[in-house]
């Protein structure tokens, strides 16, 4: 994106478009994604993407399949071989991948041969199961050409876990390209990095430790370091925090909050933060104590922290952690 790109109203996600209800799956039916339609829906602004139906394929349709080597897999007919959209459906991939270059976010029909992310089932040339699996011509080529940007699909997202941090992943993506739009500066990224301190603490230590560095070198090579950051940044983000991570970084707020608080407090809140690790409490309980005691005490620097609030609060993903 470049800077002089208008950003968008909303923040916008990608989506295959049989998950918002329409009806261009090749039976004509669909498989509509509660999640995406009821919930991220309030928040988020859909792209919807049918590739198989943008290449030409009607609607219904012959299946097709993924055949041959799982690593570089042609799409045929499953029952028709003389059926073949593999290079059709790469250079829609391609060319989807440079429009949508904007987007924050791609949710993939799962096992689809065209937009499955993962563990789509790959043929035999006699159409005999393979035994395994291989990724969706369409999903690949999004993926490659946008690798930083969140990818999953409708099956993982019932996950909570992992729905919880596609979500997490969105949000701060977003804002990335939002510092992008503004221009890279050596204050923007050290603000960035600044408010997803903790964020970066509770998913990744080693990368946290490393961004520190970074950020300060900064004013080098901005944009080489931009780079590096960014980079670094949503690979630390890419696997979920564990209660073990949180735990870790909930102590360290704590620890800078051991100068505002009183004895009382910090006792409760320590209490608290041991609950949630023992299993007997749930995520929300601490944290929301925790911005209680930033709002009490006033302590202005840790209250705009991305983790205490990284995303809506009435899409609820932090009930089930």
């Amino acid at each position: 994106m470049s800077q002089h790109e208008t950003p968008p109203a909303a923040i916008q996600i990608g989506i295959s478009a049989c998950l918002l209800g329409d009806l261009v799956r090749y039976d004509g039916g669909h498989k509509r994604f509660p999640f995406a339609t009821d919930e991220l829906s309030r928040h988020f602004e859909f792209i919807r993407v049918c590739p198989e139906q943008a290449i030409g394929l009607g609607v219904p349709r012959p299946t097709i399949q993924l055949v041959g080597d799982p690593d570089q897999p042609r799409v045929q007919g499953s029952k028709d071989k003389n059926i073949d959209v593999t290079d059709a459906l790469a250079e829609f991939g391609r060319k989807t991948a440079a429009q949508l270059s904007y987007i924050s976010g791609y949710i993939f029909c799962a096992k689809s041969p065209s937009c499955g992310m993962e563990r789509v089932p790959v043929y035999a040339d006699n159409g005999h199961s393979l035994g395994k699996v291989g990724v969706g011509a369409f999903a690949r080529q999004i993926m490659e050409h946008n690798p930083l940007l969140p990818v999953e699909e409708n099956g993982r997202l019932n996950d909570v876990l992992l729905r919880e941090n596609f979500v997490l992943r969105v949000m701060a993506y977003s804002r990335w390209q939002q510092l992008q739009i503004e221009g890279i500066s050596t204050k923007g990224l050290q603000d960035f990095h600044r408010r997803h301190k903790f964020l970066l603490l509770a998913h990744n230590q080693t990368i946290y430790r490393q961004l520190g560095p970074l950020v300060a070198d900064a004013h080098q090579d901005i944009e080489q370091a931009a780079q590096q950051y960014i980079t670094q940044f949503m690979t630390a983000l890419a696997k979920p925090a564990r209660p073990g991570d949180h735990c870790n970084a909930m102590q360290h707020i704590q620890g800078f909050l051991r100068e505002h608080i009183s004895s009382e407090d910090r006792q409760q809140l320590r209490r608290m933060i041991d609950d949630y690790a023992a299993g007997q409490l749930p995520l929300l309980a601490p944290l929301e104590m925790l911005h209680v005691m930033l709002q009490k005490y006033r302590v202005d620097y840790l209250l705009d922290q991305y983790y205490l609030n990284p995303y809506p609060k009435d899409l609820r993903l932090r009930v089930a952690l």
